[in-house]
C-alpha cells in the first residue's frame, strides 16, 4: 500500500501567458514548473498554496481556483503523490526569483513543454481553457509514462 503525499501546485496565468518556474533544486530540479510543495501538519490545502506561491516567486494571491488533482505513481517509489492544482487569474507583487525557483512568462503558445514534467503537455490545455480535470499518472523514473488517466469534470 503506498503512502499518499499532499502536495499543491499553482499556476498565474494572464490572459496570453503564464508564469513558471524554473525549478532550482529538489525534486524536478532542472524542470520549469508552478510553484508549489508539501501541505504542512495543521495546514489547508489552500493556505499551504498560498504559502508556497509566496515562498517560491514572491506573489500573493487573492483567488485561488481549484483546478486539478492529479496523483502520481513512481515504480518502486512508497509514496503516492496527490496533487492539488490551483489557477490564480490575478496576483499581487512582482515575480522574484527565490533559493527554490526562478520565475519566467511565457506566452501560452509557447509554453517550453520540451523542459518540463512529461504529463504537463495533457493537462495544461485543460487548465488554460478553465476546465476542472482529475488525473492519474504512473511512472518509470522522473520521464516515462506508463500509464495515466485524464478525465474533465463538474467539480470537486
Amino acid at each position: 500500500m503506498l503512502n499518499s503525499k499532499l502536495l499543491t501546485l499553482v499556476l498565474v496565468v494572464q490572459p496570453s501567458r503564464v508564469l513558471l518556474g524554473m525549478k532550482k533544486r529538489g525534486f524536478g530540479a532542472g524542470r520549469w514548473n508552478g510553484f508549489g510543495g508539501k501541505v504542512q501538519l495543521g495546514e489547508s490545502i489552500e493556505d499551504a498554496a498560498r504559502r508556497e506561491l509566496l515562498e517560491e516567486s514572491g506573489l500573493t494571491v487573492d483567488v485561488l481556483e481549484k483546478i486539478g488533482n492529479i496523483k502520481f505513481e513512481f515504480v518502486g517509489e512508497t509514496e503516492l503523490l496527490d496533487v492539488h492544482v490551483f489557477r490564480a487569474d490575478a496576483y499581487n507583487g512582482e515575480p522574484t526569483e527565490s533559493e527554490e525557483m526562478r520565475p519566467q512568462w511565457f506566452e501560452c503558445d509557447k509554453i517550453p513543454f520540451s523542459q518540463m514534467w512529461p504529463d504537463d503537455s495533457m493537462w495544461f490545455p485543460l487548465l488554460l481553457q478553465k476546465k476542472k480535470f482529475v488525473g492519474y499518472f504512473k511512472f518509470q523514473g522522473h520521464d516515462v509514462i506508463l500509464s495515466h488517466k485524464l478525465e474533465v469534470v463538474e467539480e470537486f
